[in-house]
């Protein structure tokens, strides 16, 4: 068998290939790509492999856009430095995707998968591959308008520190220490927020990366976190998103 690894991170790709040859020796390497021009021109050129590991996102565009240019593909196993929240319940026929930094148990459960699939091809997986498209080219909110007094103020997303909920409100705090109430749920502000930016550490908190100053281990395999500006109230990852959380802050 035959694989393509198409990945402009170099330390990423030397070791994707290391794994995959331990993991799946009976798969041979034919190219490392590192962008989308050299997998278009790869592909242009060459028999297509029997897999392809490709980075979502690379220095000169999407890894879709090499796919958009064959009339048919392979089996596909992604690999990106989304955290889950951005591509949650996607697993697919024949598509597959790996977080970066890439473990190696999650690796051969993908390749177990490819394997027990391998009579299938990229045919009948379009609808499923657009919603992935979808997922990675979505608009996220880059302002919010809050009511100060008898006027607006609005506030870049690049302002905000966190947002929690407090007395059945959600409050707005920007990295001066500013706090505004703002109409929406947490829930909402989770959909509508990137997410390589923002995450929603309990029910309560969603914080941003730039806020989180401090972590330290918390009971019952949980985290606590100091923020800032300064939050009075203890600020705990909940058990259930620690690990998530811990691979947001390494992205």
């Amino acid at each position: 068998m035959k694989a393509v690894i198409v990945e402009d991170e170099e330390f990423a790709a030397k070791r994707l290939g290391q794994l995959v040859a331990e993991l799946a020796p009976e798969i041979r390497l034919e190219a490392i790509l590192n962008s989308v021009e050299s997998g278009t021109r790869w592909f242009s050129n060459n028999a297509q492999p029997d897999l392809i590991f490709l980075d979502i996102q690379l220095n000169d565009g999407y890894g879709f856009d090499i796919l958009d240019g064959l009339e048919e593909h392979p089996p596909v196993i992604f690999t990106t430095a989304y955290n889950e929240f951005a591509i949650r319940g996607f697993k697919y026929n024949g598509i597959d995707y790996l977080l970066k930094p890439i473990v190696k148990d999650d690796l051969k459960k993908a390749l177990e998968k490819f394997k027990k699939n391998i009579t299938r091809n990229g045919r009948g997986t379009a609808e499923n591959l657009e919603h992935l498209k979808q997922l990675f080219h979505k608009e996220y909110k880059h302002r919010f308008m809050v009511k100060v007094g008898n006027m607006f103020k609005s506030f870049n997303v690049e302002d905000i520190a966190y947002f929690k909920s407090h007395e059945g409100m959600i409050f707005l705090y920007t990295h001066s220490g500013q706090s505004y109430p703002i109409e929406y749920t947490i829930d909402q502000l989770e959909n509508i927020l990137n997410p390589i930016h923002f995450f929603r550490i309990n029910r309560k908190f969603m914080v941003s990366v730039k806020s989180v100053v401090e972590i330290h281990s918390y009971f019952n395999s949980r985290l606590l976190l100091k923020i800032l500006p300064k939050e009075e109230s203890q600020v705990i990852v909940s058990r259930e998103r620690t690990t998530n959380f811990k691979r947001w802050l390494d992205m």
